[in-house]
C-alpha cells in the first residue's frame, strides 16, 4: 500500500492510542515486526503550538520506528495546520488528523470525531493542512457522531478532493464509543465510493480478522489498536499470514522477554509515579488469557511500587516455566 509517495509494507497499521502508543509501546511493535506504520498518541494542536510540556514529551521518536504517524486533533482550522507544519519539521513521515476520536473531552471541544457532525469544518481544516505541508496526509474518522447522520461517504469525497492521500474509517459513530459491532460493510462502501487508500479499522482482534477485512471490504491496509495490546505479535502473524506462512505463538518465555524489555524501558524514562501506573496496566493486558494470570492481576492493587511490580511478574514466570 502506499500512502502518497511513502510505501507501508506490510500494510497493516498501529493505530494511535492515548496513553499507549507512545515510543517504548511502538518500539515494541516496531521490533517484534509486522507493523507497516506505527502512529504515535493523538496530540492536541493547542498543545503542540503553546509548546506545553505534557504535550512535547510525548513526541520523542527515534530513527528506528520510521515510518511514523504524527496525529494532531483540533477544531481551528490555522491552528492544525500550523501544527501540521510543525509536525512536518519534527520528521514525521505521516500527518494524520484525528476525526475519530469519541471522548467527551474531545467532543466538546469540537474536535475528533465531533468533526464528523460538520463536514464544511472538516473541510476547511483538511484545506488548510493540506496547504502547509508536503509529507503524506492522512485522515482517521468515524461513520457519523449519530446513527441518523452518517456522514462517512461524504467526507471521504471531501477529503480525497482535498488531496488527503489515505483515510482510515472505523465504522461506528462517535455515540457508539466502543460498544457493539463494527459495521465492515460500510468500509466496503467507503472503498467503492473514493479512489484514495481506504484503510479499515475497527473489530480486528485476530491475525485471521485482519484478513477477512481485507477479503470483505476490499481496504488496502488495516490498522490494529486494542487487540496489539493483548496480543503484541499480530502484526507478525498478520503479516505471515499475508505471505502464506503458518503464524507462529509467543512461547511462555517470549512473553516475559517482552515484558522484561519493555517494562525495562518505562522505568528508565518514567518517573515513579507513572511507571507504576503502566506497569499495572500493560501486566493486565500482557497476561490475559494465561494459566493463572488473574492470580497475578489480582496482586497488582495490592503493589505500592513498579520494583515490587517487576519482582511479581518475574516471581509469575519463574513458576510457569517450571510448571508449578
Amino acid at each position: 500500500m502506499r500512502i502518497g509517495a511513502l510505501s507501508v509494507d506490510p500494510p497493516l497499521l498501529l493505530a494511535p492510542m492515548a496513553g499507549i502508543t507512545d515510543r517504548d509501546f511502538r518500539l515494541l511493535i516496531r521490533r517484534l515486526g509486522g507493523c507497516g506504520l506505527v502512529s504515535m498518541e493523538f496530540i492536541s494542536a493547542v498543545g503542540l503550538l503553546k509548546e506545553k510540556p505534557s504535550t512535547l514529551r510525548m513526541l520523542h521518536f527515534v530513527e528506528e520506528e520510521r515510518p511514523i504517524a504524527i496525529q494532531i486533533y483540533g477544531s481551528d482550522p490555522e491552528t492544525m495546520a500550523e501544527a501540521a507544519s510543525q509536525v512536518e519539521a519534527m520528521g514525521a513521515d505521516v500527518c494524520d488528523i484525528n476525526m475519530g476520536c469519541p471522548a467527551n473531552k474531545v467532543l466538546k471541544g469540537c474536535a475528533g470525531a465531533a468533526l464528523t457532525g460538520d463536514p464544511e469544518l472538516a473541510r476547511r481544516i483538511v484545506r488548510e493542512v493540506r496547504k502547509r505541508i508536503r509529507i503524506p496526509l492522512t485522515v482517521k474518522f468515524r461513520l457519523g457522531v449519530r446513527s441518523d447522520r452518517l456522514t462517512y461517504l461524504e467526507l471521504g469525497r471531501i477529503f480525497q478532493d482535498e488531496g488527503v492521500n489515505a483515510i482510515t474509517l472505523h465504522p461506528r459513530t462517535a455515540k457508539q464509543m466502543f460498544t457493539g459491532q463494527a459495521d465492515w460493510s460500510a468500509i466496503a462502501r467507503l472503498v467503492e465510493t473514493v479512489s484514495i487508500p481506504v484503510i479499515g479499522n475497527g473489530d480486528v482482534k485476530t491475525p485471521e480478522d485482519a484478513l477477512r477485512m481485507f477479503r470483505e471490504t476490499g481496504c488496502q491496509g488495516v490498522m490494529i489498536g486494542r487487540a496489539a495490546l493483548l496480543n503484541p505479535w499480530i502484526f507478525r502473524q498478520t503479516a505471515d499470514l499475508l505471505a502464506g506462512r503458518q503464524p507462529q505463538e509467543p512461547t511462555l518465555e517470549d512473553r516475559y522477554r517482552l515484558m522484561r524489555q519493555h517494562f525495562s524501558w518505562v522505568l528508565q524514562r518514567e518517573d515513579a509515579k507513572t511507571a507504576l501506573h503502566k506497569l499495572k496496566t500493560f501486566v493486565g493486558w500482557y497476561t490475559h488469557g494465561l494459566p493463572h494470570g488473574r492470580r497475578l492481576r489480582c496482586q497488582l492493587s495490592q503493589l505500592q511500587s513498579a520494583e515490587d511490580i517487576m519482582a511479581s511478574v518475574d516471581a509469575f514466570f519463574t513458576a510457569q516455566m517450571e510448571g508449578a
